[in-house]
């Protein structure tokens, strides 16, 4: 890779090694401080020349932005920007880039494990065998995925790739996609139609609290929820008002509205499968989302230099 050290990057991630100490050679790297205290410091003493930045978590909001006036790049390890202030960037001419399109695969085969998990009963099987139950009682009959009419919020690069269950599909977004599938402009509409209804859609202002009572009402007894996006985009109240009423079959949740906060009634309720936020979280993706991160900013700087 070139190297770019007269460009400052503020780095506001915590980073792969290998992704960090590439950062490291090709820029001058500031670290955003984890004290806030420190942050007001720094930028007022190098906010000027700061040209990119590297993110993760950190929020990146309209008023930092007013003191970053050299931004030209965010670059975020990430599929969500919900932490930064895209439309205050975009006004300022900033680029923002993500790394959606690479983790969708990896996203995509856990959004399929907990779907299979919730409708077979996958966890309570593996409790029901370790706990000798087996040869005592029948365990109980499950769903078959590709029995059941799938409905996906989000058809981006992971609700595309859930194509591959095999059943019934439609989808539900902002717009139509290019793709022969049975659009709903609802996610209502989407909800009363489907069986199994898989959450892929980014994280924004718009889509928070959008499963909600009326959603998952829309979606039944028999119906079943999976998460994979973001947890703010789920009503929890709701879906533990739905669980505890019976009025959905179950959920499987990778994401939740408080990480790593879950409340008792979700951990406790056996139709209920957890994990925790790892739906990128393979050694493989990860070092790529760090590759593509740092190719974001070098492409972008060697161009204006070229």
């Amino acid at each position: 890779m070139a190297m770019l050290r007269d460009v400052t990057v503020l780095q506001a991630a915590e980073l792969p090694e290998k992704t960090d100490r590439e950062l490291r050679e090709i820029f001058n790297v500031l670290r955003l401080p984890t004290d806030e205290a420190a942050i007001g410091p720094l930028l007022a003493e190098h906010g000027t020349r700061i040209r990119g930045v590297a993110v993760r978590h950190a929020h990146i909001d309209a008023a930092m932005l007013d003191r970053l006036p050299a931004l030209e790049i965010i670059s975020s390890y990430s599929a969500g920007l919900d932490g930064i202030d895209v439309e205050s960037a975009h006004a300022r001419g900033v680029v923002v880039r993500n790394t959606s399109r690479i983790l969708a695969e990896d996203v995509a085969d856990l959004a399929l494990a907990l779907s299979i998990s919730a409708t077979r009963g996958l966890m309570r099987g593996h409790d029901f065998v370790r706990e000798g139950r087996w040869g005592q009682i029948a365990f109980p009959l499950g769903r078959s995925l590709r029995s059941m009419k799938t409905g996906i919020i989000g058809l981006g690069h992971i609700g595309s790739r859930l194509r591959a269950i095999g059943a019934a599909t439609a989808y539900s977004g902002p717009r139509r996609k290019p793709v022969d599938l049975p659009y709903f402009d609802s996610v209502e509409g989407l909800a009363a139609w489907a069986d199994l209804l898989v959450v892929t859609c980014p994280a924004g202002p718009e889509t928070i609290g959008l499963v909600n009572h009326a959603v998952l009402a829309n979606l039944g007894p028999e119906g079943y929820l999976v998460n994979v996006s973001r947890g703010t985009i789920v009503d929890e109240q709701a879906l533990i008002s739905a669980l505890a009423g019976n009025r959905i079959a179950g959920a499987a949740l990778d994401v939740f509205e408080n990480e790593p906060f879950v409340p008792d009634t979700l951990r406790n309720d056996p139709r209920v499968v957890l994990s925790p936020h790892m739906g990128s979280g393979t050694h493989e993706t990860r070092q790529q989302m760090g590759d593509s991160m740092v190719a974001a900013l070098v492409e972008h700087f060697e161009s204006r230099s070229a």
